[in-house]
């Protein structure tokens, strides 16, 4: 069986210059809720940029007027104009990043959770194939990598945009031949920054990537496993040698990325800034050769005015090249945001009054080839695409069960044969490629998930505990569960005691995936957790198989009294479990080969009874040491 690679992330797309107005398009329609905001912004930016082009006027009328004639009270009159406008500019310029960077967050805002809410509607077989470090990359990485961006390109834009056209046309006013002296440079200015910005997005999709395998290296060996693993095996050091080559390569591109183009806009700097001591020369060789003169107070403040045009334009361009960069980041993000959901909530679901419990499993062919061409649009198996799965890569094929209600089907087989994932099919984990897994009549795809997650409980054999105290575990089932509710489900599981042992009790911290409590004690919580939930309806998925003789015992009692009334589920490891089930299934190589119970599958003498024999060889039918012949634990 061939399953989708399990290091799957999209691959992303060209950055090809004929797909950034749609991108651009894209983001600027996450800026829409905000309009009204950025509207206040832009007229903030507007007065601010119109203000402060007022300044060299004041300062010519000084030059040329106020002093030469000697007028004091315009002279006063024109100074306290210059002070105010720099006040009012400071003051609009204040009230702009305080709104512009609300804005900015709020967008921050939208997208985080946006990528949250669309991986929680991911499928299962998602995150099979994803790493964890990569998902969390594109939500801290690549999100905190544009807040710039988002927070402070769109106000700076439009601020030094306004401030250009401004300052130009003051100084057209002012004189339109060392306007046109001062522009001569512009457009290969703007062809620069364009290269530069086009260098800069195809090194920043390189460092994000590589930002995403560091923080993917850091959560799988640093966590409490990974440490564990690392230590035990002895590869702490070339876990820190991979590490750090990693690391080498985040600094080149880093690097790369801050001094690529820089040369070239440092010279559009030098250039920009020499402008007026060209415009000085200007002026002086127009007078010489009989052109027009220009009065002091004139060539100051064109001067000025030229200064004044230097920040904004080299901000533009910087601001260019930043949204080049940006698009990046953008992208990946997009990516995750355009993933395909498979798995939805039916638009008109089912509603069931009552769950009886009965699950049906009728005509089901699962595999996981095309449950991955369903997530990422690509075709299934190795041929041309929409061809169909081979049989023999199907993980189960032509599966018929009926499950009645309150009673207990028990599944067993060889690793691979298939069974977690007949389990998975019924709370929607996975949907089924042919046939439907039924609840109570109903295709459980016709039923919402509130419905299918109060219906449906799974404990499987790897628990999850967060790092909370075990109430708020417990609690996650049931947030509004009593005290004494968590006190009963934890008694219901045998693990009262323990917890109540404990100096802080059902207020202690769990640890880091629950690694302050033994095998058997994470079980029992997890197992408490779903008897708090009350499902109808119980998946325990090996859940004994990794634990010692006496703590599954303590487990299987606390699943025996959770299993009583309940339409039960179990895949087993050690058939010592599920010898009292009223139905045991042997699934090989997907299919259902024996059904039957505990006798008459050991009278068949087939597949099943083989299975008996290989465990009978090491525990007996009471799950303690077995040192009987096999002959006699088959005749049970």
């Amino acid at each position: 069986m061939r399953h989708a690679e399990p290091g799957w992330t999209p691959e992303p797309k060209d950055p090809s210059t004929p797909e950034q107005p749609a991108q651009v398009r894209r983001i600027l329609r996450l800026f829409r809720p905000y309009r009204g905001r950025l509207t206040l912004v832009g007229l903030l930016v507007a007065a601010s940029s119109l203000v402060s082009v007022a300044s060299p006027f004041l300062l010519r009328e000084i030059l040329d007027v106020a002093i030469p004639e000697q007028r004091t009270g315009l002279l006063s009159l024109l100074a306290l104009g210059m002070i105010l406008t720099a006040v009012m500019t400071s003051v609009f310029g204040v009230l702009q990043t305080l709104i512009s960077t609300t804005v900015g967050q709020r967008v921050m805002h939208d997208l985080r959770t946006g990528v949250y809410a669309k991986l929680q509607r991911m499928p299962l077989a998602f995150f099979t194939r994803t790493r964890t470090g990569e998902v969390q990359s594109r939500i801290a990485n690549d999100i905190g990598g544009m807040q710039a961006t988002v927070t402070s390109t769109a106000t700076s834009l439009v601020s030094n945009l306004t401030s250009v056209v401004a300052t130009i046309v003051a100084m057209l006013a002012l004189d339109w031949r060392l306007t046109l002296a001062s522009l001569a440079l512009l457009p290969f200015f703007v062809w620069v920054s364009r290269r530069v910005g086009r260098e800069r997005k195809r090194i920043a999709t390189d460092r994000q990537k590589q930002m995403a395998v560091l923080s993917a290296l850091v959560t799988e060996s640093l966590s409490v496993s990974g440490i564990l693993l690392g230590r035990t095996m002895g590869r702490s050091d070339s876990l820190t040698r991979g590490f750090a080559d990693e690391s080498e390569r985040l600094v080149g591109l880093e690097v790369r990325s801050n001094m690529a183009g820089r040369w070239r806009m440092a010279t559009i700097g030098i250039v920009m800034a020499a402008i007026p001591a060209l415009l000085y020369w200007t002026a002086g060789m127009l007078t010489q050769f009989g052109g027009p003169a220009f009065s002091i107070g004139t060539l100051v403040a064109f001067v000025t005015l030229q200064q004044g045009l230097l920040r904004p334009t080299v901000s533009l361009l910087t601001t260019g090249v930043e949204m080049q960069t940006s698009l990046a980041l953008f992208q990946r993000i997009f990516e995750y945001l355009d993933l395909p959901v498979t798995i939805t909530e039916p638009e008109h679901p089912v509603v069931l009054p009552s769950v009886r419990g009965e699950v049906r499993f009728e005509s089901v062919d699962f595999s996981y080839d095309e449950d991955a061409s369903r997530d990422t649009g690509m075709p299934a198996g190795t041929g041309t695409a929409g061809s169909a799965v081979d049989a023999q890569a199907r993980t189960l094929n032509g599966v018929d069960l009926s499950v009645p209600p309150g009673s207990s089907l028990a599944i067993v087989g060889a690793t691979g044969s298939g069974k977690s994932t007949l389990s998975y099919l019924v709370p929607r984990l996975y949907d089924v490629s042919a046939g439907r897994v039924t609840l109570d009549g109903v295709d459980v795809r016709d039923l919402g998930f509130a419905t299918l997650s109060e219906a449906v409980g799974v404990v499987s054999q790897e628990t999850y505990l967060f790092h909370a105290t075990v109430a708020e575990n417990l609690r996650f089932a049931k947030p509004a569960a009593s005290d004494e509710e968590l006190r009963a489900a934890a008694r219901a599981a045998q693990i009262h005691d323990q917890i109540a042992a404990l100096p802080d009790g059902y207020d202690t911290l769990v640890g880091e995936r629950g690694y302050r409590f033994s095998g058997g004690e994470k079980q029992r919580l997890a197992l408490a957790r779903t008897i708090l939930r009350d499902p109808p309806v119980l998946i325990l998925d090996e859940a004994t198989s990794a634990l010692d003789t006496r703590t599954e015992r303590a487990v299987q009692e606390a699943i025996d009294a959770l299993s009583a009334g309940r339409t039960t589920l179990t895949i087993a490891h050690r058939l010592s479990t599920i010898r009292g089930a009223d139905q045991i299934v042997v699934l090989d190589g997907g299919r259902i080969a024996e059904r039957g119970s505990h006798e008459e599958l050991l009278a068949a003498n087939g597949k099943y009874a083989a299975l008996v024999r290989r465990d009978g060889e090491t525990t007996g039918t009471d799950g303690a040491p077995d040192d009987r012949e096999p002959a006699d634990v088959v005749a049970g």
